[in-house]
């Protein structure tokens, strides 16, 4: 009984909704017939239980009436389905970019945009995973396909549009789509949880009792990729420049660079040390930036360019 007022209290957490905000409690399943639980639910929402249902046929009723909606033959009742885990793909360190969030109401359709990892990337994997955890390796993939012929461009330019379809029959279809050539790539995922109400349960559970330890993982990673993304563009910039800066100022940026790569190489490197590595590195660098800066005024307008990548996701796909 303890352990279903946790799950109710869950559910409601989910919809962020109070007690007072519940017009109606439905009781479902024979053993909602027992006195302490019927007593214990009554406490807690502080209302009668609605009884107007027989709790054994409840599920075959409202199976049936779906059932119905779904073939086009009830028109009158309107039954909204949910997503019992969050959906969503792997990204650069193994992290889990969630596109479609979990309780959400289905049909669903949602795009995020990504990009690549690395310079001259002629594809791009799409894994597709389900569950609550901030990692990949601890949530349950679903499929995966490969995006390929991607024109070769520096990393981060290519705009790789995803989108997570489900159809009112539980569905999902999930796309990968070069935004610069239009080649697209899809999988058709049926029974997208194939998972019981346990290992739902579960799986939530998890996330919850991980929750902290996930997240603590998950800046490291996201410090590891900024890190490595400031490398790429300094040495780009530097590059781009050539002989038209000076030599000191570049010897302190290499430097600075050399050093930051050293603390990537370590596995075991803290949030906080590489961020000390990356403050160094952006305070050295921040003459080069004026003289990119400076070199750009006579070409593209930069807020041009800032308006172009503004809804593109900071997030790369391997």
């Amino acid at each position: 009984i303890a352990s279903t007022i946790k799950t109710v209290e869950g559910v409601l957490k989910d919809a962020g909704l109070s007690t007072s905000e519940i017009n109606e409690v439905v009781m479902v399943g024979g053993s909602t017939r027992v006195p302490l639980v019927q007593e214990e639910m009554k406490k807690f929402f502080g209302k009668e239980l609605n009884k107007s249902v027989n709790p054994d046929e409840v599920v075959a009723l409202g199976a049936a009436i779906q059932g119905g909606v779904l073939a086009g033959d009830v028109k009158d009742v309107l039954l909204l389905d949910v997503t019992p885990l969050s959906l969503g793909i792997e990204t650069l360190g193994g992290v889990t970019t969630k596109v479609i969030e979990k309780g959400t109401t289905i049909p669903a359709k949602k795009s995020q945009v990504f990009s690549t990892a690395e310079d001259n990337q002629p594809a791009v994997s799409i894994h597709v995973l389900q569950g609550e955890r901030e990692f990949s390796k601890d949530n349950k993939s679903l499929g995966m396909f490969e995006l390929r012929d991607i024109p070769a461009a520096p990393r981060g330019v290519p705009q790789i549009e995803v989108t997570f379809d489900i159809d009112a029959n539980g569905i999902l279809t999930v796309s990968a789509a070069d935004k610069g050539t239009g080649k697209s790539q899809e999988i058709k995922i049926t029974g997208s949880s194939g998972l019981s109400d346990e290992e739902i349960e579960k799986m939530v559970q998890d996330a919850e009792a991980n929750k902290a330890e996930d997240e603590k993982r998950k800046e490291v990673v996201e410090a590891r990729n900024q890190a490595d993304a400031l490398v790429h563009q300094t040495k780009k910039s530097l590059e781009d420049l050539g002989e038209n800066f000076d030599e000191t100022e570049k010897a302190a940026i290499e430097a600075a660079i050399t050093d930051l790569e050293e603390t990537l190489k370590d596995d075991s490197a803290t949030k906080e040390q590489i961020e000390e590595k990356v403050k160094v590195l952006t305070e050295k660098s921040h003459k080069l930036a004026e003289a990119m800066y400076a070199k750009e005024q006579g070409g593209a307008n930069p807020e041009a360019k800032k308006a172009e990548d503004d809804d593109v996701i900071d997030a790369e796909v391997e």
